[in-house]
């Protein structure tokens, strides 16, 4: 006896540090007892808010004491899953910490929680075999849950499951279960698990490479107004991929500008992806980015490589267009951008072509395969079909001379005459008239707010709620992305 108690003497701080933590937890766990019992799903939500910001701070003795505290020790779900978690020195002496009595039955949204909090746990303790084992055991226990309060909870469990194989190496694997999943959620009327099952899915294919299947699946899925706004960005950057890669560059264009401007700031790694596809997806439709989309803050160095590529597009030198896209060969695999920078070549080709057709009224067509540096057998025959289809397709107003091998560019006229500038401005007028209605449609109001007057009290307790959503909301990561 006296040398255990000697050595809890030499270990007090273990023991100062664990209640903290743990009182988080159980505060959470009567905020999730609040909204079962009243159906808040906003009390749900609130309660992920404060798991998400409590991830970091998260020890083995501390799961092992909630436990304890949220689930009947000897029970199947507390043996299953206590023996995810990993042993510590102090393990023994944390175990005891919970001092209320455990629910004797508890309600299925705690189990499920105590599921999403331990998988979160293994995932960034990088246990990734712990963690699939835990993902599936939840998955197994949501399929037969049918409750509108365990929705937020599940559509979490789904996410953090998809991403337990995805770190693994081992998504194909799911495909048939997310599948299973969607349909089970949308016969339950679950439109929040709708939308995190669908982009899952979209991931999964994406990730392979099979777009057609990810179209045919997207075209087919039932669309409803969006609930999550992650959930909403992401599908916007899934479906601006598969628009690029099917050549729909203007409304992939959209998609992945809106998405890039729906993230939310912290999220920096996905905004950042989505501003690398937008770039080759203008580059590809003839736009040349401003310089201020490569300065944004935190960006300047993911960026820099589409930055230079923008230069040699922008000035139309093919040598250095392929300089770049050998230097950064890398970074642009790793992005997955490789096949759309080879499709980038005939506009480099193009753009050079143009500031050529711009700057001589004629030139022959030996000097423009030089100025161009066409390294082929014969350049000159190459640099007549280039024209040739260039002048066919509007891009340079020009004709060609093939008798002698010359180029001759018409006079330019006054831009203003034309229809460009009206087209211009129509779609900055559209743009923001479609922000506007957005921003309408987000608006949100108090239930019949029209009908009766809130008292003091209710209005001071409202404000206190906006307040506390305000700031959990500023303290969002970008770990859900």
């Amino acid at each position: 006896m006296t040398t255990q108690d000697a050595e809890m003497k030499e270990l007090p701080a273990p023991i100062s540090s664990s209640p903290s933590t743990l009182q988080h937890l159980k505060e959470i766990v009567s905020l999730l007892e609040t909204g079962a019992y009243a159906r808040e799903v906003r009390r749900i939500v609130r309660a992920i808010r404060l798991t998400m910001a409590l991830r970091r701070k998260l020890k083995a003795s501390d799961l092992s004491s909630f436990l304890n505290f949220a689930l009947p020790p000897g029970s199947d779900v507390h043996t299953r899953l206590s023996s995810f978690i990993p042993k510590e020195e102090d393990y023994e002496m944390d175990v005891d910490s919970a001092t209320q009595p455990p629910a004797k039955h508890p309600l299925p949204e705690i189990e499920i929680f105590c599921y999403l909090i331990l998988l979160i746990f293994l995932i960034d303790q990088k246990k990734y075999g712990e963690a699939k084992a835990c993902a599936s055991a939840s998955i197994a226990r949501l399929k037969n849950l049918n409750r509108r309060t365990v929705d937020v909870l599940a559509s979490r469990l789904y996410f953090y499951y998809s991403l337990s194989y995805e770190l693994t190496g081992d998504l194909a694997e799911i495909r048939g279960n997310l599948l299973a999943l969607h349909r089970i959620a949308t016969l339950r009327h679950d439109e929040l698990g709708q939308e995190t099952l669908l982009n899952l899915l979209l991931r999964n294919y994406l990730h392979y490479n099979l777009y057609d299947q990810a179209e045919k699946l997207r075209s087919k899925a039932p669309r409803f107004e969006a609930h999550s706004n992650q959930q909403f960005c992401r599908y916007l950057f899934y479906l601006g991929k598969i628009r690029t890669i099917q050549l729909e560059y203007t409304d992939a264009k959209e998609s992945l500008l809106q998405a890039a401007r729906k993230a939310p700031i912290a999220a920096l790694r996905f905004r950042v992806q989505c501003n690398k596809w937008a770039i080759i997806v203008r580059l590809l439709l003839g736009e040349i980015p401003e310089r201020t989309v490569f300065m944004q803050k935190g960006m300047e160095t993911a960026l820099r490589p589409y930055f230079e590529l923008t230069n040699a597009v922008r000035i139309g030198d093919l040598e250095l267009f392929r300089t770049v896209a050998e230097k950064f060969s890398s970074t642009f695999s790793s992005d997955r951008t490789n096949n759309l920078i080879v499709r980038l070549r005939h506009n480099v080709i193009r753009t050079g072509l143009r500031n050529i057709s711009i700057s001589y009224s004629r030139i022959s067509l030996a000097d423009i395969a030089k100025k161009l540096r066409l390294d082929s057998e014969n350049p000159i025959a190459d640099a007549e079909s280039i024209v040739s289809k260039a002048t066919r397709d509007g891009a340079i107003d020009a004709t060609v001379d093939h008798g002698n091998k010359w180029m001759v560019s018409k006079e330019t006229g006054d831009i203003y005459s034309t229809n460009e500038p009206q087209i211009a401005f129509n779609s900055r007028i559209a743009f923001c008239l479609n922000m506007h209605n957005e921003a309408v449609r987000a608006l949100r109001f108090p239930p019949n707010s029209h009908k009766e007057k809130e008292s003091a009290e209710k209005r001071r307790e409202r404000q206190q709620q906006e307040q506390e959503l305000a700031k959990h909301i500023a303290e969002e990561d970008d770990d859900d992305f």
